[in-house]
């Protein structure tokens, strides 16, 4: 792209940070206009300006297939001037921005970038963060013109300016994403399929190096200097973490972990979810060593003029039927459950139109999201039906596909998964999967499952893995690691998988994942003790009240605990436990929601 492009903006006090490096002159390669919301709306989708910045509102109404830019936006995260508070509307919606943040729990996000699917590429993407770095190095200047035009005090101005938070991150879009969703339910705003963002972002990563050495000669701070800046925020360098990791003793790690977790979350709030973990199947062609649930499956002869059939070799394979199912549907529901996780075996006899018809199915009967398909069943899944990975997900997102689970990572690193899972997706593909799953909206998780003889090195570059494809997409809404359990797997190793690891590996995550901000605690795994102590080491998530779970409770891992459980565990751990959704709104207090009407679906 070497044209200009043309972008509107509305005179706003909040957007003249973003637009300040175009309107000066210092960016080129846009054409700016002002215009009202509405016109900047009305211009965008007759084509006469390729890209608006526009308020959510109206950003809502855009009939046509409508991008997002990533990593930038005018977002609300914090109480600000009452003052310029019509700037951020959040009609539908009965809240204002203070009490859309006290509801939910998340930020608003008042303006994004929007645009046609051409309309933005990686030049010009870093012409718009330019502009937003020049404006926000003159926010009194901005607020001064703005007061002179306009009135009103410029105090007030520069107050209103220095509130707002200009970064579009994982926990804005959830934010974004919660609106969408309530604007929807409430008030039958038109429910746009999935937020979209600019393709720009999702190009590859070059793979990390195996090793991060220090210049030669460079001066290496102290211990206690890379923990405190690493408290503090900034950023960690794999060799800085490598170093953390063989040195630091376990209680300085941990409270440099949660004094970010502090700064991260202040409010001293512990979230959690229940929700039901529904293994469909238990056929699986990927035969990993370390996997008690599945079960092998063998090809039969293929029937004339039909599909290949793959059969259980063991008595106790099975895939779910629509009957079985409901009934867990029904319970989840009567329990208090908003979602399932859905995960199974990769089963070759289920094709996309098998997932299409079911997702359809639950969503029609069932008030329940759909968190649903590790990378490696999406990716199995585009193998089998020979589409893209893009395709497919966009496919599953139409048939009602909410969120996508971190499941099957392990450690990504390939000399690792060729030892434990041979047959299973790659590092690039799993990290390809969530990366088109971010590019169409979608927020998913992200896991590690250490203990499998991997060093310090590759844990590592897992997480750097991680926080690299993060910079590009803003989509993991978490992290959750935890120790491999052995029992009865074919996989014999004597690896350490005790809990002082635990913590010092969960330590690191908070210090190195900067940009994830929500950890985990692996209770199933750990124990709930455990848990309760890894929230001083980091977490502010206690995970999920699991109405069901097969997976690690047929290696060995036989803790339980329930939503009242977990509120006593979190409130003796000295914090304050709520409910939450995968996006990690806050849901109403206990009691609060009224009784839920579940369809009678036909099980056939």
């Amino acid at each position: 792209m070497t044209a200009s492009v043309r972008v509107a903006a509305p005179p706003l006090l909040s957007a003249r940070p973003l637009t300040f490096g175009i309107e000066s002159g210092a960016v080129p390669g846009f054409e700016l206009s002002w215009a009202d919301a509405e016109t900047c709306a009305r211009q965008l989708e007759e084509g006469t300006v390729a890209l608006a910045l526009l308020p959510t509102t109206h950003y809502l109404g855009l009939a046509f297939d409508a991008r997002v830019v990533p990593a930038i936006a005018a977002t609300v995260d914090a109480p600000i001037s009452s003052t310029f508070t019509e700037e951020l509307t959040l009609a539908p919606l009965p809240d204002d921005a203070q009490g859309w943040l006290r509801r939910t729990g998340l930020p608003f996000v008042s303006l994004v970038w929007v645009g046609h699917a051409d309309a933005v590429d990686l030049n010009r993407a870093a012409g718009l963060a330019r502009s937003l770095g020049l404006g926000l190095s003159r926010l009194r200047d901005l607020a001064r013109d703005h007061m002179a035009k306009h009135g009103g005090s410029l105090l007030d101005g520069e107050a209103f300016l220095a509130g707002l938070s200009y970064r579009l991150g994982a926990r804005e879009l959830a934010g974004l994403a919660a609106f969408v969703e309530q604007a929807h339910a409430m008030h039958g705003v038109p429910r746009r399929a999935s937020i979209r963002l600019f393709d720009y972002a999702f190009l590859p990563e070059k793979p990390q190096a195996v090793v991060w050495p220090r210049a030669a000669g460079a001066a290496q701070p102290s211990l206690d200097s890379v923990l405190a800046d690493a408290a503090a925020g900034e950023r960690l360098s794999p060799d800085q973490a490598l170093r953390l990791h063989e040195e630091a003793p376990l209680l300085d790690l941990g409270y440099a972990a949660d004094q970010r977790r502090q700064s991260l979350h202040p409010s001293n709030l512990v979230t959690y979810i229940i929700d039901r973990n529904v293994n469909y199947t238990n056929l699986c062609v990927t035969a990993c060593k370390f996997c008690n649930f599945y079960r092998p499956v063998s090809k039969s002869p293929k029937p004339e003029g039909g599909s290949d059939v793959y059969l259980s070799r063991d008595s106790d394979g099975y895939t779910l039927s629509r009957a079985r199912l409901a009934q867990k549907f029904y319970e989840t529901v009567s329990l208090g459950g908003i979602q399932i996780l859905l995960q199974g075996g990769v089963n070759p006899n289920l094709r996309l139109s098998y997932y299409e018809d079911l997702f359809r199915w639950i969503k029609a009967n069932f008030p329940l999201a759909l968190h649903a398909l590790s990378p490696e069943e999406v990716s199995f899944i585009a193998k089998l039906e020979g589409l893209s990975i893009g395709k497919v997900l966009e496919r599953l997102v139409a048939a009602g596909l909410d969120s996508l689970p971190g499941g099957g990572a392990e450690i990504l690193d390939d000399e690792i998964r060729r030892r434990i899972s041979p047959l299973k997706c790659s590092t690039d593909t799993w990290l390809a999967v969530m990366r088109e799953a971010h590019a169409l909206g979608l927020r998913t998780t992200s896991t590690m499952v250490f203990g499998f003889g991997e060093n310090p090195g590759h844990i590592v570059r897992h997480f750097e893995r991680l926080r690299a494809l993060q910079d590009q997409t803003s989509g993991f809404t978490a992290f959750i690691c935890w120790p491999f359990q052995a029992e009865g797997t074919r996989l014999k190793l004597s690896d350490d998988t005790s809990a002082h690891r635990y913590l010092r590996t969960f330590a690191l995550s908070r210090l190195y994942l900067d940009n994830i901000p929500n950890l985990q605690v692996s209770w199933p795994t750990m124990g709930p003790s455990i848990g309760q102590v890894a929230l001083r080491f980091g977490g502010n998530d206690f995970g999920s009240a699991m109405i069901e779970e097969n997976v690690v409770s047929q290696a060995g891992a036989v803790f339980s605990l329930s939503a009242a459980d977990i509120e006593r565990c979190v409130t003796h751990a000295g914090f304050v436990p709520r409910r939450r959704n995968m996006r990690y709104e806050l849901l109403p207090e206990s009691g609060a929601a009224g009784p839920v009407r579940v369809h009678s679906p036909a099980a056939a």
